[in-house]
This record gives structure tokens, sequence and C-alpha cells, in this order.
């Protein structure tokens, strides 16, 4: 029996990915000192199963009308190098000034951390519009990656005075835009679906980017180039296992 996707399926499956990002902030609860080599094996964990999902993502929209995908790419690729580039010139906050975890500054801080959540919750809601089996794959990657990330913006907030519980919120607050994005992807994918194709690419095109700009650069401080890819395949190759699996 193959469920039917709607949109509170939709909306569910990128809030359960918000959700996750609190996750990260439970190590902090044993130890407020984590090792950094744990966030580069973090880091590059994830590296792999966004390579995993944007594979996903453009082998379904190949199979639709190839250059439309291609177009799409280069979209996301300009859209979140865009959005990054608007944010840095915002200029976040030093972190070091946070002092009793002052709320205010905690918040410009996690908001500097935002921007790729809006990618990842058009990846979500384009997924869907795809196939149920390709949202649930999309998912799970990202649901995962998030935990990382999430334990890394509670490194920044709970040795400054923030009780774990809070950083978690805060954690949580950063991946917000996921279920919000999600929804008004979906619905325009299933509306348009000539333009599927398109949303898939510019998802797939995003998530590359964030891999490329972002994982990659903070799983190599901690970890020599060979083991970072050895960790980004194997992470590569149980996402795809799982893919696999769920079919």
């Amino acid at each position: 029996m193959v469920l039917e996707v709607t949109l509170t399926t939709v909306f569910i499956a990128a809030l359960i990915t918000a959700l996750t990002t609190g996750l990260g902030a439970l190590p902090l609860a044993i130890s407020e000192k984590v090792d950094q080599k744990w966030l580069s094996i973090g880091a590059a964990i994830a590296a792999g199963l966004m390579l995993a999902a944007s594979h996903s993502l453009i082998e379904e929209g190949l199979t639709k009308q190839e250059w439309l995908t291609l177009a799409g790419m280069v979209s996301g690729l300009v859209l979140v190098y865009l959005a990054y580039r608007w944010i840095e010139k915002q200029g976040a906050p030093d972190v070091s000034a946070l002092q009793g975890a002052d709320a205010k500054k905690a918040l410009l801080i996690v908001g500097v951390m935002t921007a790729h959540s809006f990618a990842e919750g058009i990846g979500v809601g384009v997924s869907y519009g795809g196939s149920r089996d390709l949202g649930v794959f999309i998912t799970a990657a990202i649901a995962v990656h998030n935990i990382p990330e999430g334990l890394a913006i509670a490194l920044i907030l709970v040795p400054r005075g923030m009780s774990v519980t809070k950083a978690a919120g805060w954690s949580i607050f950063s991946s917000l835009p996921q279920p919000l994005m999600a929804i008004p992807a979906y619905l325009f994918v299933s509306t348009f679906k000539p333009v599927l194709p398109f949303g898939l690419g510019l998802a797939a095109g995003a998530m590359i980017w964030m891999v490329f700009s972002e994982l990659l650069p903070d799983a190599n401080k901690k970890l020599e180039s060979s083991s970072v890819g050895v960790v980004i395949v194997l992470a590569f190759l149980g996402m795809m296992a799982f893919q696999v699996a769920i079919r």
C-alpha cells in the first residue's frame, strides 16, 4: 500500500528535520567540552549525506528533463551564494561578547546560521513533489545532517552561560525555515509539474554548494584529508543503501 503524500506529510517531515537539530545539544548535557575532532567527523558525515541527497535529486530530475534540471542547479547555486553574501554584509555580532546568554545577541548569532535551512526546506518540499520514497530519503539525509549542526550551535551558546535546554531550543529555531519553506515548495512543484526538474536541480545545486563551502572546510579542521574522504564515502554509501532499502 502506497501512502499518499499530503501537506501534513510534508510539514511533519520538514518539522522532524528541524527538531533533530536540537539533538545536537545533548552531548553538552554530559560535558560542556566536546573534542573538536568530533565536529570535524560530524561535518564529514554530513557532507556525505548531503552529496547522496543531491545525487538522488539530480537523478530524479534528469529522468524528467535534463536541461531544466541543470538550469535549476545553476539557479540554486546563484541564489544560495547571493543569500550568504548578503548575510556576510550584515555582519555577525562578536561571539566572544555573548556573556550571560544575552538573548538578543544569541538570536543574531543563530540567525546568521539559518540561511542554508531555507535551501534544505525547499529540498524536502521539492523531493516529496517527486515521489514519497524520494521525500523520505531526502528527509532522512537532512535530519541526520542537522544533528552535528545543532552541536556546533550549542558549542557557541552553552560555554557562555546558556542552559543546554535553551541551546537546543535555539538550535531548533535555526532550522525552522525548513518546515516553513517545505510547504510552498511542495505546492509549487505539485501545481506546476513541468517545473519539477528545475526545483529538484535548484535544491541539489544549493546543497552541493553547502557541502564544499561549509562542510568540507569544517571537516578538514581536525581530520586528515584522507580520513575525510573515507568518512564522506562511507556516509554516501550508507545513505544510498538506505534509499535502496526503502524502495
